[in-house]
């Protein structure tokens, strides 16, 4: 089935349609996206103001009758800490609904946080132990951690990009008193939150996700994202730390020029590498592995996994798979025994 999803974060507002059934990877078929930084759309009481509403609603208008065009059967769209934090959220949330038709699920930061996780754990698999995830967005850093499907663990903190760059860094570049202001709340924030989660075991496999962490790898010699999604791409703290200094005394054009970074994102990714350096060093990372899957592909997801819950998705079975009466199987004889002369089938019922 074709399923729509409507991302509103901080710095863009993107629809992706998916092609997507149980058991398979779930297949980009079309994009439509554009940048739209809420955050630069608060007014002095932190409500997003008329214009900031009105592209918003004209952007979701757009991307309903895009969905409808290209025959998306279901359409999941949500918003996370621009609209969630905004002082005027909730009226936006209805303008856009009797505007639009589309309603807008308002994620959680935790909510976030964990779905999140749930596609970084789907990508890697059980080969995978524990897992720790990152994920810093414009708004908020998100961190969860555990060894299922969803985490045992998941918190958001206001350390997103765009968020600490208005804040913080009110100069380009930003001045070596800015910097140290930015670095110390940041560790701060960090160090709070890293007494939530437990103890790391040597068996934990640290994954981070996000267009921050993708641009930073790529900045430390990972692969181009035109080499696609399979190449492993790694993050190390030893080169981080380098480059978050270079990117302090830096402009924001000048970081326009580096590999990996968009004219969008120039100004607000040294808040980014600060963060990220700052969160491997307070949980003692020295390297992890960037994950392509993110907040989208755990929604789409997660959604498939409850339309098979419904009934509304069969689940297919391969030929001779899914129709047996295994019980009945493991009481029949069987020509092999275990050690002690026990027949295996015994040996299987007396374990359950």
């Amino acid at each position: 089935m074709r399923l729509g999803v409507l991302d509103i974060g901080s710095n863009t507002v993107h629809l992706l349609l998916v092609d997507a059934h149980l058991g398979a990877k779930p297949e980009a078929f079309a994009s439509h996206k554009r940048p739209l930084s809420l955050v630069k759309h608060l007014d002095e009481q932190g409500a997003i103001t008329e214009e900031g509403q009105r592209e918003l609603t004209g952007f979701i208008a757009e991307a309903a009758r895009f969905a409808a065009r290209h025959r998306a059967e279901d359409l999941l769209s949500f918003c996370t800490s621009a609209l969630r934090e905004a002082a005027n959220g909730e009226a936006v949330l209805q303008r856009v609904a009797a505007e639009t038709g589309v309603e807008l699920t308002e994620l959680s930061g935790a909510q976030e946080s964990a779905m999140t996780f749930f596609a970084a754990r789907r990508w890697r698999g059980w080969s995978a132990g524990d897992i720790l995830n990152f994920d810093i967005g414009g708004g908020s850093f998100e961190i969860a951690y555990g060894r299922d499907e969803l985490p045992s663990t998941a918190v958001s903190v206001p350390l997103g990009a765009g968020r600490l760059t208005r804040d913080w860094l009110g100069e380009d570049p930003p001045s070596k008193d800015q910097v140290k202001a930015l670095k110390s709340y940041v560790r701060e924030e960090l160090e709070a939150a890293r007494r939530e989660f437990p103890t790391l075991s040597g068996h934990t496999e640290v994954l981070a996700t996000s267009k921050t962490f993708r641009s930073l790898a790529r900045m430390t010699g990972a692969a181009p994202s035109a080499e696609g999604p399979y190449v492993p791409r790694g993050l190390a703290y030893a080169e981080l730390k380098p480059l978050v200094k270079r990117l302090a005394t830096m402009s924001a054009a000048e970081r326009a020029e580096l590999p990996g970074v968009s004219t969008l994102r120039a100004r607000q990714v040294f808040a980014g590498a600060l963060v990220a350096e700052q969160a491997m060093k307070v949980f003692g990372i020295e390297t992890l592995q960037i994950c392509p899957w993110a907040l989208r592909e755990g929604l789409i997801l997660r959604r498939l996994d409850s339309l098979v819950r419904e009934g509304a998705v069969a689940v297919p079975t391969a030929p001779g798979v899914g129709h047996v009466n295994l019980a009945r199987e493991l009481r029949k004889p069987s020509r092999g025994e275990i050690p002690g002369g026990r027949p295996l089938a015994a040996a299987v019922e007396h374990a359950h």
